[in-house]
C-alpha cells in the first residue's frame, strides 16, 4: 500500500501580530488541509482553527466509510467542507461579537486503491499545486474577484496581478450566500509531489519562483517546505503563511 507524508509548517510572518492560519497534516487518514482566517483581531483564528477541527473529526469518522468504499473521496470533501462552514456559523451564533469571520480552505485526499488519485476540494484563495518531472502545475483555481475578472476580460494576468482587489473572495467557509466547494481529481504518479498553502506564500512568490524551490530541494519535502518558509519571509513576509507538502515515502 503506498504511504503519503505531510511536512507542514506555518509561521506568523514578519508584519501580523496573529497566525489565523491553521493545518493539518492526516497522513494515516490520506487528508491533509490549509485553512487562512478572515474577521477581526481573533475571528481569524478561530474560523481557521474551527474548520481544520471540524474536517479532523470527519474524516476520523469517515474513514472506514471511504475505505469501504460506502462514499466517494469527492462526496466526502464535499461534505466535509459544508460541515465545516456549519461549525462555524454553529459558533458564531453562540458567539455573535464573531459575526463576519471565516476562512479559505484548500483538503487533499489522496486515494491508494485501483488508480492513484488526488482529490482536492478547495474555497477561497489556498490553493494546491502538484510538482512533476521538474513542472509546478496548479491544482486549483481561485475564488476571487479578479478571477471573475480575468474570466470576463476585463483585466489581463499582469494587471491583475497588482490590482486593489486582487485579494477579495467570492466564497469561503463562514460567508453568507450559498456556497459551491470545488472539488476536483488528478491522477497521481508516485514520484509527484503536492503543496498545499496559504496566500502568505503567493503573495510573495511567482509560480515559477515555487517551482524553482521544487527543483532544488530534489524531492525532499522538509527541505522543500523550509525553503518555500523561508524565502516568503526573505522576501518581506507580510501575510502569515502556512505550507504542507506531501510526497510519497
Amino acid at each position: 500500500m503506498s504511504t503519503w507524508v505531510g511536512i507542514g509548517r506555518s509561521e506568523i510572518g514578519l508584519v501580523r501580530t496573529m497566525n489565523q492560519d491553521a493545518f493539518a497534516t492526516l497522513d494515516p487518514l490520506g487528508l491533509w488541509a490549509v485553512a487562512d482566517g478572515m474577521g477581526g483581531h481573533v475571528g481569524g483564528e478561530i474560523a481557521a482553527q474551527t474548520a481544520i477541527a471540524s474536517i479532523t473529526a470527519q474524516a476520523q469518522l469517515s474513514a472506514d466509510m471511504l475505505r469501504q468504499g460506502h462514499t466517494t473521496p469527492p462526496t466526502f470533501l464535499a461534505d466535509a467542507i459544508m460541515q465545516a462552514h456549519h461549525a462555524i456559523l454553529g459558533r458564531v451564533r453562540l458567539e455573535p461579537k464573531l459575526r463576519g469571520m471565516g476562512t479559505t480552505i484548500v483538503l487533499l485526499y489522496i486515494e491508494t486503491t485501483e488508480v492513484l488519485t488526488a482529490h482536492l476540494g478547495h474555497l477561497g484563495d489556498s490553493r494546491a499545486y502538484r510538482f512533476r518531472s521538474g513542472t509546478l502545475t496548479p491544482l486549483t483555481r481561485d475564488h476571487t474577484l479578479i478571477e471573475k475578472y480575468l474570466d470576463r476580460g476585463i483585466l489581463t494576468p499582469k494587471t491583475a496581478r497588482t490590482h486593489p482587489e486582487r485579494h477579495v473572495l467570492t466564497q469561503a467557509l463562514g460567508m453568507s450566500g450559498p456556497l459551491k466547494p470545488s472539488i476536483s481529481s488528478y491522477p497521481l504518479e508516485p514520484d509527484d509531489l503536492l503543496l498545499l498553502c496559504s496566500d502568505g506564500l503567493t503573495k510573495m512568490m511567482e509560480d515559477d519562483d515555487i517551482q524553482d524551490i521544487f527543483k532544488a530541494g530534489k524531492g525532499d519535502p522538509i527541505r522543500t517546505c523550509d525553503r518555500l518558509i523561508g524565502e516568503s519571509l526573505d522576501r518581506g513576509g507580510t501575510d502569515n503563511v502556512t505550507v504542507v507538502v506531501i510526497a510519497h515515502t
